[in-house]
């Protein structure tokens, strides 16, 4: 992530619509898959760790959190959330089995080696954990905001469904996210492909809209994330979500 854009997103992770609705939906999933709170959770990716604080206010006690970001950490300490640490997510220093859940939010797809990321986090998660994953959709939406995040690549569902069960995991649901802004974020990023604008923006799509359109949208992407939370699943959208858990150990 480039330095200026890494500015904006600390900004804005606590009140842009997106970065809003998907700490709402993540978290929801996190408590669906291990609802005892005295289960540990990682949030890799975590930035300023308002999921952290958004899972210990809903009863967890043991939530830590890491991510490659020096400034995105500092933040977190400054926030009192001092189980969070500079680490890179492909290299992860916990011992085997430490987790019941881990959560990436837009983060696989930072990650050169996407399949030895994954073999670390099944390393790290308990027997019969669960790994909740969000990631950019369709390769056909890459455009200057995708660079200037340093993405490597967007994944439809079923690519990443099948990374996942390569490296070991079991798939209990998937989905995209975003539905219900897709066409117009589609149309928007085709035209900005056809017609690039002359300098990019260092805040990428992430832009903070006026106070009015960004309650809107909250509002809005509240009516999605409860049907995805009650089992709907969507047939496109700009992200792309996947829930998969370890395998049990084999009885012996």
């Amino acid at each position: 992530m480039k330095t200026e854009y890494e500015q904006h997103y600390h900004r804005a992770e606590e009140i842009h619509w997106w970065f809003v609705e998907r700490r709402h939906v993540v978290g929801a999933l996190a408590i669906a898959a291990h609802p005892d709170r005295t289960g540990s959770i990682l949030e890799i990716g975590c930035a300023g760790g308002m999921l952290i604080q958004q899972l210990n206010a809903a009863g967890y006690r043991d939530v830590r959190g890491i991510d490659i970001s020096e400034k995105g950490i500092a933040l977190c300490h400054e926030r009192g959330l001092k189980e969070t640490w500079v680490m890179d997510a492909q290299k992860p220093s916990f011992a085997d089995n430490s987790f019941d859940v881990i959560t990436a939010s837009d983060v696989l797809e930072h990650l050169a080696d996407d399949g030895r990321a994954l073999d670390e986090w099944r390393r790290m998660l308990k027997p019969g954990g669960t790994v909740i994953i969000f990631v950019p959709a369709f390769m056909f939406l890459w455009t200057a905001h995708d660079e200037v995040n340093r993405h490597y690549r967007r994944y439809r569902r079923g690519e990443l469904c099948a990374v996942l069960a390569k490296h070991g995991f079991e798939v209990q649901r998937s989905s995209y996210w975003n539905f219900l802004i897709f066409l117009p974020v589609a149309a928007l990023r085709l035209l900005r492909r056809a017609v690039p604008p002359k300098e990019s923006s260092p805040e990428g799509d992430m832009a903070l809209p006026p106070r009015v359109i960004n309650q809107l949208l909250i509002a809005w992407m509240r009516i999605e994330n409860r049907l995805l939370l009650a089992g709907l699943r969507f047939p496109w959208g700009v992200s792309t979500m996947v829930i998969a858990r370890r395998p049990q150990a084999s009885a012996r």
